[in-house]
């Protein structure tokens, strides 16, 4: 028997009244834009495995982030596309290296209308594609690459980044590239933690985008996708250590993790949608077997419900414009 107080159903009876009670809404400025940059493009290439996604010139760059800011996104994420790459990834040290003129070309476009964001990581720079210099042994070596990301970290925030982002999983990567930044008068730019970041099978369209060049795998220094309170343990070292924002990544399969790290943290929540859960999606939908701009919604819905603060999307400004 259904009684008169028990009919939850008299609040979903018309748009106006879902709209009223909804517990979950997101707008542009909770999104970021990741973007990839290709050194010596002379237009946009696209990425096959992510309709839609490009590697943007320097010029088309420019035009994208100028849009992000005029649809009121929170931010973009650049990464750079080197032509030329070494064992020690130099080009991420280069002023003129792609990355960092891509930094300063943004900076110059938009100014602080948007925050613009920096992938802090070696793995675009790389001729083996890891996150990191190697030793002897094939290994990534831990502390050798701590130095070079406190000195990318200083080249990036040199370029106008206004976050950066260091990606790597190297244990003590945020405390070395924080002293890297306040030694350098960079007491401002502020630190997106990838804290919580796993060894994922969802990143493969990525690495078509990054113009990966990866041997092996990066299983040694992202996280095992079985384990969640590692995860919780390393959110907690980044922040001791002055992450000022921290992430998950992938967003769809970690929601767990997401909850659990917005429930023992102070500091901002970001979660990144990662290539592989945008190619699912576009794929599942350009067979038309779902309803694309419902399952976007929902998708960045699910994120934001589940405690992100931040959402990074390759929809961002798409979402932003049907706004």
């Amino acid at each position: 028997m259904v009684y008169p107080g028990d009919r939850p159903r008299r609040l979903r009876t018309s748009a106006a009244v879902r709209g009223l009670v909804r517990e979950t809404r997101y707008e542009p400025a909770q999104l970021v834009l990741p973007m990839f940059v290709g050194e010596g493009l002379t237009e946009p290439r696209p990425v096959s495995s992510m309709p839609g996604v490009v590697q943007h010139t320097r010029d088309s760059a420019r035009a994208a982030v100028a849009e992000a800011a005029e649809l009121g996104l929170g931010g973009v994420m650049l990464f750079g596309v080197p032509e030329h790459k070494d064992a020690s990834g130099s080009g991420a040290l280069d002023p003129a290296g792609i990355l960092n003129v891509a930094i300063a070309d943004a900076r110059s476009e938009a100014g602080d209308a948007l925050v613009v964001m920096s992938d802090l990581c070696l793995d675009e720079f790389t001729d083996h594609g890891h996150c990191g210099v190697l030793d002897d042994r094939g290994r990534v070596d831990n502390d050798a690459t701590l130095e070079i990301y406190g000195r990318m970290a200083v080249a990036q925030a040199e370029a106008g980044a206004h976050w950066v982002g260091p990606s790597g999983m190297m244990d003590g990567q945020v405390g070395v590239v924080r002293a890297a930044l306040d030694a350098a008068g960079q007491v401002d730019v502020a630190i997106l933690a990838y804290a919580a970041k796993y060894a994922s099978a969802f990143y493969g369209p990525f690495r078509e985008a990054a113009g990966s060049s990866l041997v092996g795998d990066r299983r040694t220094y992202q996280q095992d996708p079985a384990n969640g309170r590692e995860a919780l343990r390393e959110v907690l070292l980044d922040v001791a250590e002055g992450a000022d924002v921290v992430m998950v990544k992938p967003a769809l399969g970690y929601l767990d993790l997401v909850a659990a790290i917005r429930d023992r943290v102070s500091v901002p929540v970001a979660a990144y949608n990662v290539s592989g859960e945008y190619a699912m999606l576009e794929a599942a939908a350009e067979r038309g077997w779902i309803d694309r701009e419902r399952a976007i919604d929902e998708t960045v819905t699910s994120i934001r419900r589940a405690g992100a603060d931040i959402v990074l999307t390759y929809w961002a400004a798409e979402i932003a414009r049907r706004r």
